[in-house]
Formats: structure tokens, C-alpha cells, sequence
């Protein structure tokens, strides 16, 4: 008869169960892509391509009649993608994830349910207070994709359009330059034997960047202007040949300006509007029939003479200078502008299912926590609580407490 020990260490060496990691469970989500209703927003946040990636991952994608037109993205191409075409607005708003470019207006909010998922632009600089309040009582949680970030820390949705936007206001430039436009009837670059166009570029971001690349490979030269170092030395690093760089000293840019045949401000505001670094003395003395491209005008502007335009009448003559004042330049060319935002949603959208939903999401993902400015109907931005004097709450410690 066996003793006591022996059955004891038999039982020991048995099989034994053992606790598996539970996987979360993948939420299917119903999400809307309504028509934008914004003046002369053409983007889309997501393309025909992306919507058949989502459904084939299990997810519903309600696409408003009409609503990819501007991009050039036929319904019938989200039709063939897998997207339901909706044509009763306020049913395609009952949705789980609402996909906007521009921020919602006052009648959107009215539509939205409680409890969804919002994904569009916040824009500081045009927002109000009721439009934040009418969200906080919809217990929505709402995102401003321009304060998103990608895993190097950088604004990722920035990036991607300051670099449409650098790329495409060179070619604004080289267009008002020509005889087309009223121009002075210059060819944009340089050729053999005659001097290569002037560009002075202000402000080293992204927009600087990519303004500065496309500018130099066009033959053109380049001069940049920052107050930042830092950024002046980062943009040199970047490019493939030497610029002139200066930290913007009025004299020395006065100078530059007055030899210039095109000044493109790209400055990028720190806390809601830009400084004004070109006075209007300034621009009366650069050359007669130069261009200005402000592209900072959607914070104010970086040039004392410059005042909102749009695409329909998008310049206007100062002191005998062209100045081109749209702010949102990347709708001009909507369709790429609309790839490089679904190129980024798209991957959220699918770590959302994924994730089981918002919840899990926004702990795993801290680059995306930071684009949250309303939490189920806690507002978690500190700049904004301030601005409306409004109730603040920590959006971590509402996440680790899966409120």
C-alpha cells in the first residue's frame, strides 16, 4: 500500500491546467465617411483602396453619396470596394467610428449618437466653445488627427500634408510667375546664361523643407529663414547641397527680400497664431510682380499685407506684389492629399477592431492618445479647458481606470 508522500508526488507529476493569455476580442465596427460640407474641403479621409482593406478585416464602411467627389473618387469605386453607399445623412451619422477631414459643424453634432468615435481635424484657430461643449454632452471621444504622433514623436498627419503643402506651393509659385497669371513672364528654376530664380523661404519645419527641395531642384536659389538653430541645422542636414540659412534678423532678411522673386512663408505657430515677421514696409520693397505665398494664413500669417483668400479668388495685388492666401492649399490637390490621409487612418482604423475598441486602443497606443481631446464626455485637453474655462480631466488616469 502506498503511503501518503507517494501519492502526493504522483499527483505532483499529473498534468496540470495552466491560465492562457485571453486575446481581446476583435470589435467590428460600422464606420462613416460623411460628404464634407466645409468650404472647399475636397479631401477625404478614406479612399476606395483602404475601405475594401477594412472590409475584408470584417468591418462595415457607410460612405455618404457623393462624398469622395471632390477627390475624384467615384461612389460607384466604393460601391465595387465593399462600402455602403447612404444617402439618408442622419442614419449614416449612427455609426460606431465617424471619419472626418474637416472639424464638425454644429448641425454634425446634432446627428452624432452618444458614445461614438470621432477622427477629424480639431483647427484651434476657427474653434468655439459651443462646438466643444455640444461634443462633451454627446459623451463622445473625439480625436484631432493633427495632434496625433507617429512612434519617432513627430505630428504624423502634419508631416504628410506640410509636405503636400511644401511640394505644391513651389508649383503655385512657378504658375504666378508665368505670363498665364499675370506674372512678370519668368520661368521658374534656372537656365544656362540667365540667373536662376530667388526664393526666400521662411520658417525650417516641414513645409520649409520640402519648399526648399523642390525649389532647389528646379534650379532655383534658395535662402531660409528661421528663429530657431536648431531647425536651420536640421533643414541643411537634410537637404543634398548647401543653402544660404540666417536666424531672421530684419536687416538680413529685408535684404533677401528686396532681390527676391518669390517669399514663401512657412512659419509654424506655437501657441494658436503666428508672428507677423514681414511688416508692410517690407514687402514694398520687393520687386515688382514677385509672389508671396502665405501659407501660415490659416494662423494669422507671417506677412502684415496678407489676408484670407480661397481657391475661387485665390490672389490679390499689395504694394505691386502677388500675394496667394488660401490656407488649406493641400485641397488644391485633394486626391493625393486624401491618399496620404488614408495611408495613416487606415492602420488606426484596424488596431481599433483589433484593440476590441477605443478602450484598449488608446492604452496601447499612446502615439494616438494624444490626439484625444474629449474622452466620453470628459474633456482631457488642458489648453482647452483653459481657453473655455471648462472642467479638466487627466486623460491617463481616465484610461487606467477604464472609466
Amino acid at each position: 500500500m502506498q503511503g501518503f508522500s507517494e501519492v502526493a508526488k504522483q499527483a505532483l507529476m499529473q498534468p496540470q491546467e495552466s491560465l492562457l493569455k485571453l486575446k481581446q476580442k476583435k470589435q467590428e465596427l460600422v464606420i462613416a465617411i460623411p460628404r464634407e460640407t466645409s468650404f472647399q474641403e475636397k479631401r477625404i479621409a478614406i479612399t476606395p483602396s483602404s475601405v475594401e482593406v477594412l472590409v475584408n478585416n470584417g468591418h462595415d464602411v457607410h460612405v455618404e453619396a457623393g462624398a469622395g467627389e471632390g477627390a475624384r473618387f467615384s461612389d460607384k469605386k466604393y460601391s465595387e470596394a465593399g462600402a455602403k453607399i447612404i444617402y439618408d445623412r442622419k442614419a449614416l451619422f449612427q455609426s460606431d467610428v465617424l471619419m472626418k477631414v474637416a472639424p464638425p459643424s454644429m448641425a454634425e453634432i446634432e446627428l452624432m449618437k452618444p458614445g461614438q468615435t470621432l477622427i477629424s481635424a480639431l483647427n484651434l484657430s476657427s474653434l468655439k466653445d459651443e462646438t466643444i461643449k455640444a461634443l462633451v454632452a454627446k459623451k463622445v471621444t473625439a480625436l484631432g488627427y493633427e495632434y496625433m504622433k507617429d512612434e519617432d514623436g513627430s505630428l504624423m498627419v502634419v508631416r504628410s500634408m506640410s509636405e503636400i503643402v511644401g511640394n505644391t506651393a513651389i508649383l503655385i509659385a512657378a504658375e504666378y510667375l508665368s505670363n498665364s497669371k499675370h506674372g512678370k513672364g519668368m520661368m521658374f528654376g534656372g537656365v544656362t546664361g540667365i540667373p536662376s530664380t530667388e526664393v526666400v523661404i521662411l520658417g525650417a519645419g516641414t513645409v520649409g523643407e520640402f519648399a526648399a527641395r523642390a525649389a532647389l531642384s528646379l534650379g532655383c536659389e534658395v535662402k531660409v529663414f528661421d528663429d530657431s538653430l536648431y531647425r536651420l541645422r536640421r533643414l541643411q542636414g537634410n537637404l543634398t547641397q548647401r543653402v544660404f540659412t540666417s536666424v531672421i534678423q530684419p536687416k538680413v532678411l529685408l535684404k533677401a527680400l528686396k532681390t527676391c522673386d518669390v517669399a514663401i512663408g512657412a512659419i509654424r505657430a506655437k501657441n494658436g497664431s503666428v508672428p507677423c515677421v514681414v511688416n508692410a514696409e517690407m514687402v514694398g520693397q520687393m520687386p515688382s510682380d514677385s509672389v508671396i505665398i502665405d501659407v501660415s494664413i490659416d494662423q494669422g500669417g507671417c506677412f502684415e499685407t496678407s489676408h484670407v483668400t480661397n481657391h475661387d479668388s485665390p490672389v490679390f495685388m499689395k504694394s505691386d506684389v502677388i500675394h496667394y492666401c488660401v490656407p488649406n492649399i493641400a485641397s488644391r490637390v485633394a486626391r493625393t492629399a486624401s491618399y496620404a490621409l488614408t495611408n495613416i487612418f487606415t492602420p488606426i482604423l484596424l488596431d481599433l477592431g483589433d484593440h476590441g475598441g477605443i478602450k484598449n486602443m488608446l492604452w496601447s497606443r499612446t502615439g494616438v492618445r494624444h490626439g484625444v481631446y474629449i474622452y466620453q464626455g470628459h474633456l482631457t485637453n488642458k489648453y482647452l479647458a483653459e481657453q473655455f474655462n471648462l472642467p479638466f480631466k487627466d486623460l491617463d488616469l481616465l484610461v487606467a481606470a477604464q472609466v
